[in-house]
């Protein structure tokens, strides 16, 4: 694997990986990030993560989910990110859900942890009913990702035990 390569896959697994996001607009950022990982390696989309932020107002779900016309074909258009139609669709619609949610919960975050827990399989048929493009691997990376299943990390991992302590929710009895 070359170094370039390495750096980047290192830093998301030690930083990123496992913990607990807080922030809706950025659970919002690794949902948009998971979904347009959807045949593609997770190397392309880290290496176009700052593209994404930059095409998407930095994740703002205000600002994506009042996106028009224009911003679909500005999208279509950008090099930075992923040009599939029906993904940019998913982000654009998936944040006037997340707005929607955040009436009703508070927060996003909110609304995960009234669903918790869940096993994978009831998380898959809850986020399909929500959420746009957004099937069982997609489901089961964002949960993973942001702490609400186990398997970012397996017990021998050195950061394993740092993700424990940020208290990821399957770790929450």
């Amino acid at each position: 694997m070359p170094d370039e390569k390495k750096a980047l896959h290192k830093n998301y697994h030690d930083n990123h990986y496992g913990f607990p996001i807080h922030d809706d607009n950025e659970l919002f950022g690794r949902l948009i990030l998971e979904i347009n990982q959807a045949g593609l390696s997770w190397e392309t989309i880290l290496k176009k993560e700052a593209g994404f932020r930059k095409a998407y107002h930095n994740f703002n779900l205000k600002k994506v989910a009042a996106y028009t016309e224009a911003d679909r074909e500005r999208l279509m258009q950008d090099p930075g990110i992923i040009r599939n139609r029906l993904k940019i669709n998913a982000a654009i619609e998936n944040a006037k859900t997340i707005l929607q949610l955040q009436k009703e919960y508070g927060s996003f975050e909110k609304w995960l942890e009234a669903n918790h827990p869940k096993t994978k399989e009831e998380w898959v048929k809850l986020f399909k009913k929500t959420f746009r493009f957004t099937g069982g691997e997609i489901v089961n990376e964002f949960l993973m990702s942001i702490g609400y299943l186990p398997g970012a990390h397996d017990s021998n991992c050195k950061v394993y035990k740092q993700v424990l302590k940020e208290k990821p929710m399957w770790n929450k009895k």
